[in-house]
């Protein structure tokens, strides 16, 4: 008797140490989200994106918006848009995730080049060669390919340029718009008397529950505000520096 009430509290122990073990590895999850642009900047619907963690993740973006719950590491997301089963875009970034938090890292699809591009067929009379009559013929073929190549290498090196700058710009105009998003949300707490709620804050800024809780987790990121839980909701301080 003893022996079977021995062994159902070594079960329970044991019960209860990966209840923690598995509460603790979900509390040490980063997030790593982002929105999923095509080449003219436009959001990019039902894209696959995936992440090498293990075991791998994969979301088709809805909306041209993706999320994943990562631990710390180095990852590598790799985006792909697909047409009749054959992939018309792609990209790569990589990312490290130092600490626990939230990062954001925007895609940029680009068009896959088909091979052959820039290479073309030059038919040559042969009948041109073996009589050499004709010479100059033959080397303005030449000469005019070459050009034609050229001329398509450069224009798509200026066209992938042009959409990097943009994407950068638009990037930074993002970040900027985040940033005046967070300077209200701390004007807020500090109106309240540097003590508010969370439910409050969703009152007061008309923002979706998710980006108003992605809010909160960057600026205790920061440093910024402290997040103390109560009951079922949130008490956000802000700390005094």
């Amino acid at each position: 008797m003893h022996k079977i009430y021995g062994f159902r509290m070594n079960l329970k122990i044991i019960i209860y140490l990966l209840i923690i073990i598995s509460f603790a590895s979900v509390v040490s999850a980063s997030t790593i989200y982002g929105t999923v642009y095509d080449s003219y900047l436009k959001k990019a619907n039902n894209a696959r994106v995936e992440i090498d963690t293990s075991p791998r993740q994969f979301v088709i973006a809805q909306n041209g918006t993706y999320s994943f719950n990562v631990p710390l590491g180095q990852y590598t997301i790799k985006t792909q848009m697909f047409y009749k089963e054959s992939v018309t875009a792609s990209s790569q970034e990589n990312i490290t995730v130092k600490q626990d938090g939230s990062y954001v890292l925007d895609l940029i699809l680009f068009p896959e080049i088909e091979e052959g591009v820039g290479n073309m067929d030059v038919n040559i009379d042969e009948n041109l060669i073996e009589s050499g009559k004709d010479d100059s013929a033959i080397w303005l073929v030449i000469f005019l390919a070459l050009i034609m190549s050229l001329a398509i290498s450069f224009f798509y090196y200026k066209r992938v340029k042009k959409d990097r700058e943009t994407g950068t710009s638009n990037k930074k105009a993002e970040e900027s718009y985040e940033d005046n998003d967070l300077k209200n949300m701390v004007g807020m707490i500090k109106s309240e008397g540097g003590r508010t709620t969370q439910k409050e804050i969703r009152k007061q800024i008309p923002l979706s529950e998710a980006k108003i809780s992605l809010m909160i987790a960057e600026l205790e990121h920061k440093g910024t505000i402290e997040k103390i839980k109560k009951g079922r909701g949130n008490i956000i301080i802000l700390k005094k520096r």
